[in-house]
């Protein structure tokens, strides 16, 4: 069975360039792509141990008329095939059930009112909770599409960083695409990642698969960040019940979030990993 990735269409130029974003994941990693075009502000998504209500804002329903056009034409200029989607089912007559059986979903990093207020590069809350629910990593899309050229993952040691950096490698070999490491050291030294990456059975993949390993012991996250290549798809894994608010580097993920503009898929705690 193909791989697929689930995309909300916008009909904004913001919704142009999420689309084009997925074409290209989709694309570079050969998967197909589910495109929904909402018709209404609410829709469920019902997960194994939660249902979670996503809340879009009104420009998810702006001209209608021309959406579905819109969406092909994008869709046939990126070459990529894609199948639209027509809820199977409604909790109610303003509440489409959109299926969950798939291995990626492509998200702004706001989707509602609410959330749009937190600030352009925060992740509101709707984001946050499908993320911490989901069983499949979540594409975090920039505001402007920019073809990536390789990886870039965050490593910080912990259970979640180490499946993040698997489903790295696994996009790494499906796209030959390079991939480096990002590690912000907290003063416990290089052999103490390594050590964890050797338990884990990745330590060869520090000399075969990994381009390079940018090993920060000076300075800032922040400052550190400007030596992530610009033209790499960030991979990051979250942790806890907070979700992204606890990502490899402690609380920072929001500060990440305000200072990379670069795409960044988030791999949740619930996540599986593709078999790409």
């Amino acid at each position: 069975m193909a791989l697929k990735m689930l995309h909300i269409f916008r009909n904004t130029p913001f919704g142009r360039e999420t689309l084009l974003q997925s074409c290209y994941f989709c694309r570079t990693v050969d998967i197909s792509l589910s495109v929904y075009i909402p018709t209404q502000k609410q829709f469920l998504m019902y997960f194994d141990n939660d249902a979670v209500q996503v809340d879009l804002d009104n420009s998810y329903l702006y001209s209608p008329e021309s959406a579905k056009t819109h969406a092909c034409v994008l869709l046939a200029k990126a070459n990529v095939d894609a199948a639209f989607i027509d809820p199977p089912s409604f909790t109610a007559s303003t509440l489409p059930d959109i299926p969950t059986e798939l291995d990626f979903m492509c998200c702004p990093r706001s989707v509602s009112d609410m959330s749009s207020r937190i600030g352009l590069g925060h992740i509101g809350p709707r984001v946050r909770r499908i993320l911490n629910t989901a069983h499949f990593p979540v594409l975090l899309t920039s505001a402007l599409h920019k073809e990536w050229k390789s990886l870039a993952c965050f490593f910080g040691g912990s259970a979640n960083s180490i499946k993040a950096l698997k489903l790295a490698l696994r996009i790494s070999n499906a796209s030959n695409l390079p991939l480096d490491l990002v590690t912000q050291d907290e003063k416990k030294g290089q052999n103490f990642y390594r050590n964890i990456l050797h338990q884990a059975g990745l330590e060869k993949d520090l000399t075969h698969s990994i381009r390079n390993w940018h090993f920060f012991q000076s300075n800032s996250l922040q400052e550190n960040l400007y030596d992530v290549p610009h033209d790499a798809l960030a991979v990051a894994g979250t942790q806890g019940h907070s979700g992204l608010k606890d990502l490899m580097f402690g609380s920072k993920m929001e500060m990440l979030q305000s200072h990379l503009p670069n795409p960044m898929l988030a791999v949740g705690p619930n996540c599986n990993l593709p078999l790409l």
